[in-house]
């Protein structure tokens, strides 16, 4: 055992210097939210739980999107591992034209808000400020798309500082403009959740254009000269071929929670909101282990691409230990002290009770949320992204959600109940994910390659 620790130390070490600054930048992003949700919390419940649903009705909407662009993942990191520069410029160029239509179809989709939620029957006070909220939200679809674009690209490639500095000036933006507009200062209206929704969009194209600006030196050669074939549609079809599953997967675990967070304004806007806060604080720890899995795509991928399927399975292994170890730390403190976390949010009676019962789940489940996040990593490095949607969709859609459902209403354990079956679900992802990634990584795996008369994937 201690020769194996010893064996694999070398690896843990690498591993961590290279996920440290892609698990800074998701704990970046997903902060912006905490953000909203602790500054918006002092109007009270009614205005957490505005801004839990307008945060899902948004990702719901755009988690299909943003994972089809995971394809470049696969597509540029195997190229940057071959050495093939025009096709890490054919991959961006590629992704850049998705994010325009992706965008399009997401902004129609956020603008109806009042109908959508009227017909999930939500709380009736938080459906107008919801609705709202999502259509300033709108305003930053764009610029988010594109930073997702860039984003994969540099974590493909290697270099993410870019990233880091776009993320942290994104997150000062952020708190700035939530603090001018959702109480009125600096001169400002008062907005309350609106001026969340204002904030964040602008703080989304800051990031953008920031990255942008940061990252120019290194996405130059990716973006210019524009290669007319980047609008071919036989390899934009085979591109979206990989990341439709992807998305596919993202939406059907996203849309798990999402519709956990309409059962739970179906019991009431106490129960949305302390919902909103456990499912907040578990999200920005989950950053932690999604940042390993892009650093698992991205350096599983290169070695794929070089031909190394050794290493690729050491960068795999690596990557699982670290996330999973992180995640039981984080799950330690959520058991030990749920009330003291909850507090940080609200002083709500109501609220908080719901809460405090949902952070010890929260710990539990984040185990095996870590475990299936990165080696959904592991997988798409190596192009593998049809079999895990499938896994997806029977663990969430086949076993958590059934089984949420049925302990949430028909017995006494109501918001616990939905929450269980969220764990279930997760800890049956995790398992047939684990499973996935060792009969992947047994054999030989082929590049990616989309400009090729098909995509060489075998097993």
């Amino acid at each position: 055992m201690l020769r194996r620790l010893h064996t694999i130390g070398p690896d843990l070490r690498e591993m961590a210097r290279i996920a440290w600054p892609i698990v800074l930048v998701s704990v970046g992003i997903q902060l912006m939210g905490v953000v909203d949700a602790l500054m918006v919390g002092r109007l009270g419940g009614s205005a957490i739980a505005s801004v839990a649903l307008g945060n899902f009705y948004f990702f719901n909407i755009s988690i299909f999107g943003i994972g089809l662009l995971y394809a470049i993942d696969p597509v540029v990191a195997q190229s940057v591992g071959a050495g093939d520069r025009v096709g890490v410029a054919r991959g961006v160029q590629r992704g850049m034209v998705l994010a325009v239509a992706l965008s399009l179809l997401i902004m129609l989709a956020l603008a109806p808000g009042e109908w959508v939620l009227s017909a999930l029957k939500q709380p009736e006070d938080v459906i107008a400020p919801t609705a709202e909220y999502s259509r300033r939200r709108l305003l930053g679809v764009v610029p988010f798309l594109f930073f997702n674009v860039w984003r994969q690209t540099l974590q493909a490639m290697g270099p993410v500082r870019p990233i880091v500095f776009a993320v942290i000036a994104a997150n000062v933006v952020n708190a700035l403009a939530n603090y001018a507009l959702i109480y009125g200062n600096f001169g400002f209206p008062a907005l309350g959740v609106v001026g969340a929704g204002w904030a964040t969009a602008l703080a989304q194209w800051s990031m953008a254009l920031m990255l942008l600006w940061f990252a120019w030196p290194l996405l130059r050669e990716t973006m210019r000269p524009w290669r007319p074939e980047a609008l071919h549609w036989p390899p934009l079809r085979r591109m979206i071929g990989i990341g439709a599953p992807i998305g596919t997967q993202w939406f059907f675990e996203a849309f798990a929670f999402g519709i956990t967070t309409i059962f739970m304004g179906w019991m009431g806007t106490a129960s949305l909101a302390g919902h909103e806060i456990a499912l907040n604080m578990a999200a920005l720890t989950f950053m932690v282990p999604l940042g390993f899995s892009g650093a698992a795509a991205a350096v599983v991928g290169r070695a794929i691409g070089r031909g190394d399927v050794t290493t690729a399975r050491r960068d795999a292994a690596a990557a699982i230990i670290c996330a999973v170890a992180f995640m039981c730390c984080s799950a330690a403190v959520f058991v030990a002290v749920p009330t003291w976390l909850a507090t940080r949010y609200t002083t709500d009676a109501a609220t908080l009770a719901v809460a405090v019962s949902l952070i010890p789940i929260a710990g539990v489940f984040q185990v095996f949320d870590g475990t299936q996040a990165v080696t959904s990593g592991v997988l798409r490095g190596t192009g593998d992204t049809r079999i895990p949607a499938i896994l997806h969709m029977v663990a969430f859609w086949g076993i958590g959600i059934p089984l949420g459902v049925t302990l949430g209403f028909f017995t006494p354990l109501r918001e616990r109940g939905l929450w269980w079956g969220l764990t279930a679900g997760l800890a049956a992802a995790a398992i047939l994910q684990t499973w996935r990634v060792r009969v992947r990584l047994r054999g030989d795996i082929s590049r990616v390659q989309i400009d090729a008369a098909h995509v060489e994937t075998r097993a």
